[in-house]
């Protein structure tokens, strides 16, 4: 402890505020005996973009709430660094992401039990799931009401939009308007973590209604320097609060919920990972443990864009007065454009008939830009992009030097296996063939992105390589299993130490099928569980 750094003292300190933090922190301050501490690296969630649904436009890329992450030159896609947005704030990523509620398929989770972590079946999940949502179309067998997070239905419907859905039929993708129900299959308008016409951030939905608690203390702008250790045991953290030294015991435990780049990086900063990765930065070896940061996941996007035959967003946000239309609309009933969130439908598919289940995810916007975030195109297009749901390629997070302020090297390896290669030109193809249907006929003007020229299938994947873009999507740092290559337990203990867990997406031994934000919430809502029952015991 440094001379004159006061220590508070906690039952659990909880370090991030995401997608999973903030649902530990209210999970665990139910009970009133129980204090807990939440650190936030980012600010509180006043920017009023942030709970705007299209605000992700003006919050991605701004230091203020995004950590501005960049990749390291990617080999697989010519060189190209890439912009990694995460979220800076309060709510973590899902105050700045798209708002799309996607859990993936039931066989994901039944993979993750099947590599040897009980638990965590679909079966095992799904009460997880119901539990934390507030569904606008009611309760069944699949979805729950009155939890934290309200999950909508897109406000905004589009003709364009309709004969997406109507184009994909006519391929035999049929139309499924309930991706997180019985099946994933088919195509359909996605739901939103939205409420009212306005984001539903897992801070809007799990730390506004219990602020008041006196026995949970959510300090902001508290970057975490390292974790405090008693030998193999974690005892607390060591943190700069408005740049000045802090330090906070945990009577029962530290919860990592810093995500797919902060968790790893903690570790190692903090002497848990690969000794050779330590060694080289002189830091002390607390515990080795290979796996941390390794076995890193991300879904690429592969944008299909097309000139339409009739006005689309372009056209509505470039002209002022359309523009200001949209804004009153949004004023007067929180719908219209700005009540969108940064897809509107969505095709699950299989590229190859032996499949079971979808490989590719489309995200239909009808808008275009040369990159997500950024201005939009002064001429009428749409966008299809393709996803491959699970990628092959592996990647890893390593910090680069013992500064904890210093951003990690993000090497996500993409397009690095012949499958995702295989994967990314069919994708493509099924964009194609959607967009030459009779339903799309009236709107497919041109073909823009990857080009009429582009007709073999190395010409495709070469566009694919110069177009790619990250959806967002990192997992798999933290990796859950029974393994050496493991980083955590089916409880989220992180092995080889007491004290201390890790959840958020980091665990994941693999991707989910679908967009991260709906499996996070779900880790945080089962970890709370795991948490209590292990402090009853």
């Amino acid at each position: 402890m440094g001379s004159g750094v006061s220590v508070q003292d906690y039952d659990y300190i909880v370090i991030g505020a995401g997608s999973a933090g903030c649902v530990v922190a209210n999970r665990l301050s139910a009970d009133p005996k129980t204090r807990v501490l939440l650190l936030e690296a980012g600010g509180r969630d006043r920017n009023p973009w942030i709970h705007i649904p299209v605000g992700y436009f003006k919050t991605m890329h701004n230091p203020s709430t995004d950590w501005c992450y960049a990749t390291q030159p990617e080999p697989g896609l010519d060189g190209r660094s890439l912009d990694w947005p995460r979220g800076k704030v309060l709510g973590g990523s899902s105050a700045i992401n798209g708002l799309l509620y996607v859990r993936g398929q039931g066989r994901d989770y039944d993979h993750w039990r099947q590599l040897g972590n009980a638990g965590w079946s679909y079966a095992d999940v799904l009460p997880y799931f119901k539990r934390s949502e507030d569904q606008e179309r009611g309760a069944d067998a699949w979805h729950g009401t009155g939890g934290p997070l309200s999950v909508s239905d897109m406000r905004v419907r589009r003709d364009v939009c309709d004969a997406f859905i109507a184009g994909a039929a006519e391929i035999g993708i049929p139309r499924n308007d309930d991706i997180n129900g019985a099946r994933q299959e088919g195509a359909g308008y996605y739901q939103l973590t939205a409420r009212n016409g306005l984001r539903c951030s897992a801070a809007t939905a799990y730390l506004r209604p219990v602020r008041r608690r006196s026995n949970l203390v959510v300090e902001t702008r508290a970057h975490v320097h390292g974790l405090r250790f008693d030998g193999r045991r974690a005892v607390g953290v060591r943190y700069a609060l408005a740049e000045r030294p802090q330090e906070a015991s945990a009577r029962a435990e530290v919860v990592l919920c810093a995500g797919a780049v902060g968790s790893p990086q903690l570790l190692q900063l903090s002497g848990v990972g690969p000794p050779e990765l330590l060694r080289e930065h002189a830091i002390r070896i607390v515990h080795a443990l290979p796996g941390v940061g390794e076995n890193l996941q991300d879904h690429l996007q592969i944008r299909a864009v097309y000139a339409c035959r009739t006005p689309t967003l372009n056209d509505e946000v470039n002209h002022p007065l359309r523009k200001m239309r949209m804004g009153i609309e949004y004023l007067l009933r929180r719908s219209g454009p700005m009540s969108m969130g940064a897809s509107q439908v969505y095709v699950f598919a299989r590229t190859r008939p032996e499949l079971e289940t979808p490989d590719i995810q489309f995200h239909f916007q009808p808008l275009s830009a040369d990159r997500p975030g950024h201005g939009l195109h002064r001429y009428s297009a749409f966008t299809a992009s393709v996803t491959q749901l699970r990628p092959e390629s592996r990647g890893t997070i390593r910090i680069r030097s013992a500064d904890p302020r210093e951003h990690p090297s993000i090497r996500p390896n993409y397009l690095a296996t012949p499958l995702d290669r295989d994967s990314a030109v069919a994708g493509l193809e099924v964009a194609r063939a959607i967009a030459g249907t009779r339903a799309m006929a009236p709107y497919v003007a041109e073909e823009l992105l990857p080009g009429p020229e582009a007709r073999t299938r190395e010409a495709l994947l070469a566009a694919a390589r110069s177009i790619a873009q990250t959806i967002y999507h990192p997992v798999g740092t933290c990796r859950m299993g029974p393994d050496p290559g493991a980083v955590v337990d089916e409880r989220l203990r992180v092995h080889g130490i007491g004290g201390l867990r890790v959840v958020d997406a980091s665990i994941m031994p693999s991707i989910t099928s679908g967009n991260t934000n709906a499996p996070a919430i779900m880790i945080g809502e089962k970890a709370s569980d795991l948490i209590r029952e292990d402090a009853r015991r």
